[in-house]
């Protein structure tokens, strides 16, 4: 059921590369919302991914740009504001890689140069994005940022290697940038740690299938959905949530507040 909750809003939504991805379940909601928005993304992951599917599906214009480089981001907001007919009112920041991860490197022999790769493409744009928006005044008063994160930024999960270091970069930057946008005009920034979900980013991570089922099992309401994911994040796009700014936001279930369940120990004793 859609409320209008976006209606006459517009956005930029970044990091959809197929059907499985928690930015394309986030603009078909933003879509059924009523918002009008461009999508961007890397040059090499149009020729990857489907989006133009998506674009399709949203009418919605597809600007390509390197999230690492300041001036594709500046023809991002230039060009969107230009094809929407005004400031931005939201923005989704879905971009996330590490290649140590997907090449395989263990996080006691890193490549320092893929590492700050990592920090680059998976933090550092964040600050990029947000920087270039001030610059150009193009994000209208009481707008909303997002950037999804994941729990790696808090607690150890050994399999994420090097992407831990860039979601605690990611939500720091929200809160400085966050407090300093405030500021300036009225818009707020927050970050959601989302449960693990199969996404293509997601199930590159080692172990995948047996860390989603004991999430499952952790959490009291399960591992929550990437259609769930969808809609909480447009109530952060929403009105109402306009005094919402400067919070990691947890998305998964209960996962993050709970130390044991009676069906984790039930396997561990049967294990022995």
């Amino acid at each position: 059921m859609a409320y209008g909750l976006l209606k006459g809003k517009k956005g930029i939504i970044s990091g959809a590369l197929d059907e499985h991805s928690l930015a394309w379940k986030i603009a078909l909601k933003c879509h059924e919302e009523g918002a009008k928005f461009v999508l961007t993304n890397a040059p090499v992951a149009l020729r990857m991914g489907t989006l133009q599917t998506l674009a399709d599906r949203c009418q919605a214009r597809i600007i390509p740009a390197d999230a690492t480089s300041v001036s594709d981001l500046e023809k991002v907001w230039k060009e969107s504001q230009e094809i929407l007919g005004g400031k931005i009112d939201f923005v989704l920041h879905s971009i996330g890689m590490s290649p140590n991860v997907r090449k395989g490197r263990s996080y006691g022999d890193l490549n320092y140069e893929w590492f700050l790769k990592t920090l680059d493409i998976s933090a550092l744009s964040f600050h990029k994005l947000l920087q270039t928006a001030e610059q150009q005044d193009a994000i209208a008063e009481y707008g909303s940022v997002v950037a999804l994160s994941y729990m790696a930024a808090q607690r150890v999960f050994p399999d994420y290697s090097d992407m831990s270091q860039a979601k605690v970069m990611l939500e720091s930057i929200a809160r400085s940038y966050g407090y300093r946008y405030g500021k300036l005009r009225k818009v707020r920034v927050n970050t959601v740690s989302q449960s693990p979900t199969r996404t293509t980013a997601g199930t590159g991570v080692g172990d995948f299938d047996s860390f989603y089922e004991y999430a499952d099992q952790m959490s009291p309401l399960g591992n929550a959905s990437a259609e769930a994911c969808a809609d909480y994040v447009v109530t952060l796009f929403s009105d109402l949530t306009r005094s919402v700014t400067m919070q990691n936001l947890y998305h998964d279930g209960g996962f993050s507040a709970v130390g044991i369940t009676p069906e984790i120990l039930e396997r561990l004793k049967e294990g022995r």
